[in-house]
């Protein structure tokens, strides 16, 4: 059974990694819609715009930080969820999370 394991967890990386990228991307796109909603303006500040001041730009990057940890986590947990149906066995070697 621990073989099976470390064979499955070894799998799901690639698989994982789709997964992040195209949680990253929709993480990019809520973001971009949530940054219209709260100040409608196309853009987020950067933390190198000169013209923000620093409440702009701490603010953003919470609420970007805030919807990458949630559209990344609840991406993760749905993908090791398929995996255990179709499987019977949970993607991860030790059922924690990331390394």
């Amino acid at each position: 059974m621990k073989q099976k394991k470390r064979k499955l967890s070894l799998a799901y990386k690639p698989v994982g990694f789709v997964l992040g990228w195209a949680g990253g991307a929709l993480a990019g796109l809520a973001f971009q819609q949530t940054w219209k909603a709260l100040r409608h303006e196309e853009n987020a500040p950067d933390a190198l715009d000169r013209d923000r001041g620093w409440g702009e730009v701490l603010l953003a990057a919470a609420v970007q930080g805030a919807i990458f940890a949630v559209v990344r986590s609840a991406v993760d947990r749905s993908g090791a969820q398929v995996i255990e149906r179709a499987t019977g066995t949970w993607p991860s070697d030790n059922g924690g999370g990331r390394d």
